[in-house]
């Protein structure tokens, strides 16, 4: 019974064309689309808005198309295109630039043939109903200081609609809730928004979050993360309510009484009717959950490999266990869908177990066909790592294989030895530095080789069709540092928490812990996280990864963000962090934390140029494919940028302007404070 539709950004072609964007085909298989769409019975006595790419004066421009029974209204160009972070929109888009101007777009033939029109608007304009005033904001538009829907509130648009393309990162949910909110909360109206739902086929996932918003109040919201394929979120609103709680608000009023008007293209039909019943189902803000997010994700691999499942080098440190939690998490998800009668993903699953009478309905069983995880000892292993792995194993249901590599790594360097006539010892055995690392990346990498070996053939010898997608499971933190093996198991088909803080990481362990009561968790959270690729002392773990990082991961996520998030150098960061941690630290101390963080991050940066494919969910990702863009080749002394640290620290003049800086931070400041405390 709804009067008004609205859809997501470019939902026509998808958001995710990319350069396919070039091609003509896609403008003309989105104008086929839009066709059948204006022909279709389940378009009449509704206003639809749909989004696609246009082409106007040989210009392409990300739109959305407003129609009602046949007959198209308005073309609505993007106005502020999205290009930081992940977006690159002006790379295929040009932003319409003249406010509340409106010219006319010739349409092409087929959709003639339909609507029987040559001619409609293009532009910047607004859709004048017999009883409302609607006005279009597209994604990014919403997040700009200047947002469109400030003067079109004080013009007398009442509803607002968003059509967004937003990608998920984690904590990010709450704010455009609250942009949303904030939105009509100072000039009041009614605020719709539709954003994408899944993976777009890249490293992004998008969290739909649909959302109605009336003076401030949500209203009505669509669920953040989920395995259906379309969401529908209606509500049933009062636009008195938009015009009372305007006309107490004098400072709007006199606003409004200065604006320039948009120009209206008017429509005889209604939103409202004599008989509505008022209905306000009220929905609590979303939190972002880790598990849901990247289960529904990584759901997409799944029916995208059509294969036998996941494979997963399973270690028993926290970051391994983790991978295998999202994985179990998105077994359970599946079988409440289906439980729930979800016919699709029924289908799906029946389609990678090859069974067609198979039904899940015990996530652990169901991860027992379909989920392996493959402890691979050493000499170096120790006996706890072992029982931890072994026992979330059994706890979460997966197939589960022990093996030790240390024949193969013995024939490596056996080889190595044949040739070159010397062999590699540790640093503890006499070793220097050198052969201590190469013996560590021998073993990191032959258990990439070997985690391969069983995906493709360990279901061969089961007696089982298929073959497994491997997963791998390096943190943001480890990637940013660089504090991993290349072509070691961080190396893998699809790297699932390559996005995620290790901070994150234990937090959704925890979670896990609580609501899956996985209580291998317990010892897995309290173990201090270690590679266990050195020898042990005397049956204990001696190797542990802070002590080899020369940085706890607290100050590592720190260094993050003020990396990426804050734009800091080596000089900026160590001039903010003088203050953030001035109870904690001297200013040597902090500029020795400095210069070792970048000196290791610039010998290590090649190591992004390969790094697997990880969802995208934190906002300090050094992913090198097209978020973190920087050069893979430094000049790793940093001579300069640390120059200018030692004569601030050798002339004692780190005080200059702290006492202004400190009393003028930033809230994110203070939470980076809060951390490292």
């Amino acid at each position: 019974g709804a009067r008004y539709r609205l859809g997501p950004e470019l939902e026509i072609c998808g958001y995710g064309c990319s350069d396919h964007y070039y091609e003509s085909d896609t403008l003309l298989h989105s104008f086929q689309v839009l066709a059948k769409l204006l022909e279709s019975p389940a378009t009449q006595d509704i206003i639809c808005d749909v989004g696609m790419p246009f082409m106007h004066k040989n210009v392409r421009y990300n739109c959305r198309v407003i129609f009602l029974n046949k007959k198209i209204l308005l073309i609505r160009p993007k106005m502020i295109l999205a290009n930081a972070g992940n977006y690159r929109e002006l790379r295929w888009f040009t932003p319409w630039s003249r406010r509340r101007h409106v010219e006319e777009y010739f349409l092409p033939r087929m959709i003639q043939e339909v609507t029987g029109q040559e001619y409609v608007s293009f532009g910047d304009t607004v859709l004048s109903t017999k009883d409302t005033c609607l006005g279009s904001e597209i994604c990014e538009e919403l997040w700009a200081p200047n947002s469109p829907h400030i003067e079109m509130g004080l013009d007398g648009v009442e509803i607002f609609t968003n059509s967004s393309g937003s990608y998920h990162v984690l904590r990010k949910a709450h704010t455009r809730v609250e942009l949303v909110n904030s939105a009509t909360a100072k000039n009041g109206g009614i605020y719709v928004l539709a954003n994408q739902k899944g993976c777009d086929g890249d490293r992004l996932y998008y969290d739909g979050c649909a959302m109605i918003s009336v003076n401030g109040d949500t209203v009505s919201q669509g669920s953040q993360f989920s395995l259906e394929d379309v969401e529908v979120l209606t509500a049933t609103v009062d636009l008195e309510d938009v015009r009372s709680y305007r006309a107490e608000i004098s400072s709007r009023n006199l606003a409004a009484s200065k604006v320039n008007p948009y120009p209206r293209v008017k429509v005889n039909f209604a939103l409202s009717s004599s008989d509505d019943i008022l209905s306000f189902p009220v929905c609590p803000p979303p939190q972002d959950k880790i598990c849901f997010c990247n289960e529904t994700c990584h759901h997409f691999f799944f029916l995208l490999a059509v294969k036998g499942g996941f494979l997963l080098p399973l270690s028993g440190g926290m970051d391994s266990s983790a991978t295998a939690c999202l994985v179990y998490s998105m077994y359970h998800q599946v079988c409440l869908a289906v439980m729930n009668g979800n016919q699709d993903v029924l289908d799906d699953v029946r389609r990678v177990v090859n069974d067609e009478t198979y039904t899940p309905k015990d996530p652990r069983e169901f991860c027992g066909r379909v989920f392996t995880t493959c402890y691979m000892a050493s000499e170096n292993s120790s006996e706890e790592t072992h029982a931890r792995a072994k026992l979330l194993a059994e706890q979460i249901g997966s197939y589960h294989i022990n093996l030790n590599i240390d024949r193969a790594v013995k024939a490596v360097i056996g080889i190595f030895n044949v040739v070159m006539g010397k062999s590699p010892r540790f640093r503890v055995h006499g070793g220097n530095h050198r052969q201590n690392l190469a013996l560590q990346n021998v073993q990191a990498r032959i258990r990439l080789v070997l985690a391969y070996l069983f995906a493709q053939l360990s279901l061969w010898a089961r007696g089982m069709p298929g073959g497994l997608l491997v997963l791998g499971s390096a943190n943001v933190d480890e990637s940013l540092r660089g504090y991993l093996t290349k072509y070691d198991c961080s190396s893998a088909d699809i790297n699932p928490i390559g996005g995620i803080s290790k901070t994150d990481l234990r937090s959704f362990l925890q979670y896990c812990l609580e609501n899956f009561q996985l209580i291998s968790l317990r010892t897995i959270l309290s173990a201090p996280p270690t590679a266990e690729l050195e020898p042990l002392t005397h049956g204990q773990v001696s190797q542990t990864d802070e002590a080899d990082m020369g940085m706890t991961y607290a100050e590592l996520s720190v260094f993050g963000k003020l990396r990426k998030i804050a734009k800091a150098g080596p000089y900026s960061m160590f001039c903010k962090l003088i203050a953030l941690w001035r109870e904690i630290c001297t200013p040597r101390q902090v500029a020795a934390k400095v210069k070792h963080f970048f000196r290791m991050y610039s010998i290590n940066r090649h190591k992004m140029t390969v790094l697997t494919p990880a969802y995208h969910a934190e906002n300090y990702s050094p992913d090198d494919n097209r978020f973190d863009l920087r050069p893979f080749l430094y000049n790793t002394t940093w001579s300069w940028q640390f120059r200018c640290i030692d004569n601030q620290v050798s002339k004692n003049k780190f005080l200059f302007g702290i006492k202004a800086y400190v009393m003028g931070r930033t809230h994110s400041q203070c939470v980076y404070r809060d951390e490292m405390r």
